[in-house]
């Protein structure tokens, strides 16, 4: 399991990560997902110890990653498909982190095997394309057959296939009881891979919950009071983004729900609508005040 609790890291003058919190439990793939800047990465490095906080803890089975005393058998993580020395194969590459982490020799070609690349196994690193790289930096992961893996974007550079293969190894990890988490910005892959979301932006917060929760229909609500209302709806679980001046964007809840509740609390409701949504929009929604980098056509 990965605890994020009150987590803060800044950089100079920015805030990178700000109080965030969350959890990644076992059983299940949970998504990790955030515009551009959003801290996903820092977070990620944080839990590997590649960051220290300015506050908060970042733990993995209830301690640092500093004080695990094997790490790569509790944890595995793909952050960077490039970090690997071009002038060496892959056999090579792995043969040194199991030798390093004292792994077993055979796992090297167990993991060669899991991930595709036995036939290329003594080709140099340096000459495989970004998909073949991918692939190598899972193998790296999965060597110490860690409870915990962490993927940074692993589908870059896959072709549908690869994709597919993925998809499938993170759902039989999370079948056997380990606890995975992946970053991605392909909205239908984690519509199709993740069981959980855990959704940033400029470093806070903005959602945590189940993907079938935040993929379903949303509610969009117009009040005079909008913030009273978007207040109620949040004590009651609702994810509540905020569009135009005075409307709601709101997933969790059903339009029956939202309206029982602002007529509970004595909330004027103008206009009260569901509309079915894709994950993708739900995710623009969530993040639309949190894009660093919009274009001129995102603006109107």
């Amino acid at each position: 399991m990965i605890e994020v609790t009150g987590l803060t890291k800044r950089f100079g003058r920015t805030l990178a990560v700000d109080d965030l919190t969350f959890t990644v439990r076992p059983g299940r793939v949970t998504g990790f997902l955030g515009p551009n800047g959003s801290g996903k990465s820092t977070t990620m490095r944080a839990v590997l110890g590649l960051e220290a906080p300015d506050s908060g803890t970042a733990l993995v089975d209830g301690r640092p990653y500093r004080e695990l005393r094997h790490p790569l058998h509790h944890v595995g993580a793909l952050l960077d498909a490039g970090a690997v020395h071009p002038g060496r194969s892959a056999r090579a590459h792995l043969t040194a982190l199991a030798v390093a982490s004292r792994v077993p020799a055979r796992r090297v070609a167990e993991v060669l095997d899991e991930v595709g690349l036995t036939r290329v196994a003594d080709r140099r690193a340096g000459a495989y394309s970004l998909g073949m790289k991918q692939r190598l930096g899972i193998a790296a992961a999965l060597l110490g057959d860690p409870p915990v893996l962490m993927f940074d974007e692993p589908v870059n550079g896959l072709d549908p296939e690869g994709i597919v293969w993925i998809r499938t190894l993170m759902r039989s990890f999370a079948a056997e009881g380990r606890t995975v988490l992946v970053s991605s910005h392909l909205m239908t892959e984690m519509a199709l891979t993740a069981d959980h979301l855990v959704v940033i932006g400029r470093g806070r917060l903005i959602a945590d919950a189940g993907t079938e929760r935040l993929g379903q229909g949303r509610v969009h609500a117009r009040s005079p009071r909008r913030e009273a209302l978007a207040a109620v709806l949040r004590e009651r679980g609702a994810t509540v983004a905020y569009e135009g001046d005075r409307a709601l964007v709101i997933t969790g809840l059903t339009v029956d729900e939202v309206g029982d509740l602002a007529a509970r609390h004595g909330l004027p409701v103008h206009e009260l609508v569901a509309r079915q949504a894709s994950l993708e929009d739900v995710f623009m929604d969530l993040t639309r005040d949190s894009v660093d980098y919009q274009g001129a056509r995102d603006a109107h």
